[in-house]
């Protein structure tokens, strides 16, 4: 297990011809590598966003710590479900969603994260490319570019280049309940 003690990063399938497909963004206070546990194997590779730091935590070691403090044991069970959430949220939004709700859900979804880490969950500074997060959503870069263009038109954010300001948060979550 990797704790994120500093930074950003990406977690990435690679397929048979060198594609990749991104899984998540996994920033400073989060953990990486719940999908090694069962076959004592990763099935993603990490890839660092910026200058980042991680705390390796062998499982074995946490699993043992784990049995004789419960506090840790249900801190790794609250990991754990809050990564089944998040991979139930991402097949909601791949499985139901357009590409402006995809990437509507995925800015509110970032802002939360951020804002429950102590950062502010209005002005967002993205550490991934436009491309990153159009495979993250299973559309095309043009396509992240156009629903970003069409929310700030919408008056909903402003974009200057990484930097999003959430302008109308209560908006953003109107388009998602239509």
């Amino acid at each position: 297990m990797y704790a994120v003690w500093t930074g950003f990063f990406k977690t990435v399938v690679t397929g048979q011809q060198g594609s990749e497909q991104v899984t998540g963004f996994h920033m400073a206070g989060e953990m990486i590598g719940f999908d090694g546990i069962d076959g004592d194997r990763h099935e993603v590779d990490a890839v660092a966003l910026e200058d980042s730091q991680v705390c390796v935590i062998p499982f074995a070691n946490l699993q043992m710590l784990a049995q004789t403090m419960l506090s840790l044991q249900k801190q790794v069970l609250r990991w754990m479900s809050r990564e089944i959430v998040n991979d139930h949220s991402a097949m909601l939004r791949l499985g139901s969603m357009n590409a402006e709700e995809r990437l509507t859900a995925f800015l509110l979804d970032l802002a939360r994260r951020l804002q429950a880490h102590g950062f502010s969950g209005y002005s967002v500074l993205l550490r991934m490319s436009r491309q990153e997060i159009g495979s993250y959503l299973g559309v095309t870069l043009e396509t992240v570019s156009r629903a970003f263009s069409k929310l700030q038109a919408a008056g909903l954010l402003f974009v200057s280049q990484r930097q999003i300001l959430i302008a109308d948060a209560a908006g953003l979550r109107q388009r998602l309940e239509r």
